[in-house]
C-alpha cells in the first residue's frame, strides 16, 4: 500500500447489488472519492437476509422477490469475493449495477453473466446464483451482520461506516439521494452527512420520497 493510499480515510460501504438506492449512493461515494481523501472498501449485505424474519409482513410481490431473485446476485458476488478476494467487489458491483439498474436489465442471468465476463471472472460463478445450500452462506451472513450491527435492524442498504474522533466508527444508513450528486455537490453532501452523523444522540433525518431513482447521470 502506498503512503498516499494509507493516508486516505477508509470508508466501509455495505451493499446489496439488487438495491437501486444503494447503487445510487455508491455512485455518489465514488464521486466523493475524487474530491475528498477517502478510500471506499466494499462489503456485502443482503436484503434477503434482512427480511427473513419478517417475510409474512411483506406484500406478495416483495415477499416473492426476497425469497427468490434477491438471493441470486448477492450469492454470486459473495462467491466471487470468497474465491477471488475482496478487491473484486468494487469492479463486480459496478459491472452488475450498470446492467441491473442503469441498463434496466434487472437481476437476470444475462446481467450477472455479462458482469462476470466484463471483470474477467470465471463464467461458472453464475452457478452459485441458485445454489440453495449456498457454500458461502456463513460468510455472507457474517458480512451482513457486521454492517447491520453498526446501525440496527430498522434500516436497509447501504450502510456506511467511517472512523470517528474517539477511535471507533461512525455508521449510518444511506444517504438516500437521487440523482447522485457530482463534484463539489457530492463533497458538500459528504461533509454534511458526516457532520450530522457524528453528533452523539443523532438518529434520523427524513422526508417523504417524491420520485424514484434517477440513473440518467450515471
Amino acid at each position: 500500500m502506498s503512503e498516499q493510499t494509507a493516508a486516505k480515510t477508509p470508508v466501509d460501504f455495505w451493499f446489496d447489488p439488487l438495491c437501486p438506492w444503494a447503487w445510487m449512493t455508491s455512485r455518489w461515494v465514488l464521486e466523493v472519492e475524487k474530491v475528498r481523501d477517502i478510500e471506499v472498501r466494499w462489503h456485502i449485505m443482503s436484503l434477503a437476509v434482512l427480511n427473513e424474519p419478517k417475510l409474512d409482513e411483506l406484500d406478495d410481490h416483495y415477499r416473492e422477490m426476497m425469497s427468490t431473485s434477491a438471493w441470486e446476485p448477492v450469492r454470486v458476488v459473495t462467491a466471487a469475493w470468497q474465491k477471488h478476494g475482496a478487491d473484486i467487489l468494487g469492479p463486480l458491483y459496478t459491472a452488475l449495477g450498470n446492467r441491473i439498474h442503469n441498463d434496466g436489465q434487472g437481476p437476470t442471468r444475462e446481467a450477472i453473466a455479462g458482469a462476470l465476463d466484463e471483470v474477467g471472472l470465471p463464467a461458472d460463478l453464475i452457478d452459485y446464483a441458485d445454489q440453495k445450500d449456498f457454500e458461502f452462506d456463513a460468510e455472507l451472513r457474517a458480512s451482513h451482520k457486521e454492517g447491520i450491527d453498526k446501525v440496527g435492524q430498522d434500516v436497509g442498504t447501504p450502510v456506511i461506516a467511517v472512523p470517528g474522533a474517539d477511535g471507533g466508527q461512525i455508521a449510518f444508513f444511506g444517504p438516500v439521494v437521487t440523482p447522485a450528486p457530482k463534484g463539489e455537490d457530492a463533497a458538500r453532501l459528504w461533509d454534511g452527512t458526516l457532520l450530522v452523523a457524528s453528533v452523539e444522540g443523532f438518529y434520523e433525518l427524513k422526508r417523504t420520497r417524491t420520485k424514484g431513482p434517477d440513473f440518467s447521470n450515471l
